[in-house]
């Protein structure tokens, strides 16, 4: 299940967090920075669900996504970004349909997947730029 996560309690729920950090952007977070800190400033594999919430197609991803978080933990950090709530980041990374999921690594995007499919797909994907 995600969790929600603020600047305030960051530390707690995520750094301090021994299991899995699925991190879930709301629209109290200022999404620029925000993004540029958690997503593009972290070194490693980033996978970022843009999604929302009157999207039937990114409800059935949901669950998809809540599993690939628990099986990358510790691997990819796993983020969900509501692009009515965060339109500049959308916008900035060109996300004209959803769900759109985007994987980054080093900050840098490598990979685009567009529309719902099944979790084997997108955990190949992922398992490519783990290696």
């Amino acid at each position: 299940m995600p969790i929600t996560v603020t600047d305030q309690n960051f530390q707690e729920k995520i750094l301090n967090h021994s299991g899995v950090s699925f991190v879930d952007f709301w629209a109290a977070w200022c999404a620029p920075c925000n993004f540029q800190e958690k997503i593009l400033n972290h070194s490693g594999v980033s996978f970022v669900d843009f999604w929302a919430a009157w999207c039937a197609p990114c409800r059935m991803l949901a669950p998809i996504v809540e599993e690939l978080a628990t099986d990358y933990a510790g691997k990819v950090q796993i983020a969900k970004l509501d692009v009515d709530s965060n339109q500049y980041t959308a916008r900035q990374y060109e996300v004209m349909s959803i769900p759109t999921m985007i994987i980054f690594k080093d900050g840098e995007e490598v990979d685009r997947l567009v529309g719902v499919m099944p979790k084997e797909m997108i955990a190949e994907r992922l398992d490519k730029w783990i290696a």
